[in-house]
């Protein structure tokens, strides 16, 4: 058995992405690859073919090494539904007795999870890449670390650490976060990589050898500003990805604090913009109102920014209004929550659609085919969502409950109904926008960074570590 682990200085310091590229230079390579990400906090999940929920870097990562994915890939995923509280889903489905336990609680419940599914990949696969979370210098979580340092002590594997020098300050993370490790976990580390490099990687000299002077760790790769899109883990990115200076006619999409599968939307390039001000709506030619994983509070959220009814109004002008998961329950008239599931209660929807959406306890996860009535198209995505939503006289259902139109207003529960480029075309079109640059497939952009990754590493360093 053999294990590289990717860990970072920071959370979005290009982990997942790294990951991705080590899976796939591997896997064509003819080796058996699975990845593994012990905890993956995250809104961004996806669904197995089995059926089980999972986050969605690792089933990218699953795709890249050209395996089934599998649960066990990602034992636990942590979806945040307040700011102190978090969904536990352990091996793909919502465990409500580990939720309700305190955090530091978590982690004797949890481990043998994590140790059990580690160790059968081990068992049937040549290399597992393994992606740490945030960072392994979190010093205030190292006694509850299921994650970082311990799960690479549990599989011995060899660490590459990697920072984001976009943002400055690399060295001073690298060697900080050195200095942060105790030395059982400082002898796994086995190289730096410096990570979204922009200029003349010339100009680095002599850092990167001061840093091994410092450490005894050497600097393994220079990886460049990569500007092919991968599925993204959670919602930093946005902080990058936002084009205020865009095409002038846009899709606006809401920034719901609780937001989630926003990854989803990637297909809509640089036509998308985020907005959480009814100011930043002008220009828009379509909005959508993403999946929730709080659906009450981010209505609630909605009004008090006065997005609500500045939504409202567009769309009794004819805006094309898309609602996804949450997003079409907050289009409907009412949503009850008499299981607690998302907190308890009910609250009031923006009344756009005739349906009414009550959450069950349990939850419905898995891949799912349609058609559509409205376009005649057949449709392919994915469920995760605990409402069951029912629809009145007012509403089209044009694929049995999964899909509703009222006019120019839409709403499913089908993630990736816009990863399907003839809707997406038709989507734009209802909005008078041309359909974007045509993206890559995914196994084409996958094949592109791997070969970028690749070149930009010491690869016969990192061969020799495995």
């Amino acid at each position: 058995m053999s294990a590289i682990m990717v860990q970072g200085c920071t959370s979005n310091a290009g982990k997942s992405y790294l990951a991705a590229a080590l899976c796939r230079i591997l896997a064509d390579e003819g080796l058996r690859v699975a990845p593994f990400k012990a905890q993956n906090m995250s809104n961004n999940a996806g669904v197995t073919p089995a059926g089980l929920e999972m986050g969605r870097a690792q089933l990218v990562q699953a795709r890249a090494a050209r395996v089934i994915p599998d649960v066990r890939m990602n034992p636990v995923l942590l979806k945040p539904e307040a700011d102190t509280r978090s969904q536990v889903v352990l091996l793909g489905k919502a465990n409500p007795e580990i939720t309700a336990l305190p955090w530091r609680e978590r982690k004797p419940q949890l481990w043998p999870y994590v140790q059990d599914s580690l160790h059968s990949l081990l068992d049937e696969f040549d290399v597992v890449v393994i992606e740490g979370a945030g960072s392994p210098a979190e010093v205030n979580l190292r006694t509850s670390d299921i994650v970082n340092m311990r799960v690479a002590r549990e599989a011995r594997a060899a660490v590459l650490l990697a920072c984001d020098i976009d943002r400055g300050g690399a060295f001073a993370h690298l060697l900080g976060t050195w200095h942060c490790l105790i030395p059982e976990e400082r002898e796994l580390l086995k190289g730096f990589i410096l990570n979204r490099f922009r200029g003349d990687a010339r100009l680095l000299s002599p850092a990167p050898e001061w840093l091994c002077e410092q450490t005894g760790v050497p600097t393994v790769g220079v990886v460049p500003w990569l500007n092919i899109p991968l599925p993204e883990e959670d919602g930093v990115a946005l902080e990058r990805s936002q084009a205020p200076d865009g095409p002038a006619g846009f899709v606006a999409i809401a920034r719901l604090p609780r937001m989630s599968n926003l990854d989803e939307f990637a297909p809509l390039g640089e036509r998308a913009r985020w907005v959480s001000r009814p100011e930043e709506l002008s220009g828009a030619q379509a909005v959508i109102i993403p999946g929730s994983k709080s659906t009450a509070s981010d209505l609630g959220w909605l009004r008090q920014s006065g997005l609500a009814g500045a939504i409202t109004r567009m769309a009794a002008a004819g805006v094309p209004v898309l609602g996804v998961c949450g997003g079409l329950q907050m289009l409907g008239r009412r949503v009850h929550d008499p299981h607690g599931v998302e907190g308890g209660g009910e609250a009031s929807g923006l009344g756009l659609l005739d349906l009414e959406t009550e959450f069950a306890f349990d939850k419905t996860t898995r891949l799912t085919h349609l058609t559509d009535a409205e376009t005649g198209l057949a449709l392919e995505g994915y469920e995760i969502h605990h409402g069951q939503t029912r629809s009145g006289p007012g509403v089209q259902e044009l694929a049995p409950g999964l899909l509703w139109r009222s006019g120019n207003v839409r709403g499913t529960y089908l993630h990736g109904l816009l990863e399907n480029p003839a809707y997406l075309e038709r989507f734009l079109g209802w909005a008078g926008l041309p359909a974007p640059v045509g993206l890559d497939s995914l196994d084409a952009r996958l094949d592109a960074i791997a070969g970028q990754v690749k070149a930009s590493l010491d690869w016969p360093y990192v061969q020799a570590l495995l």
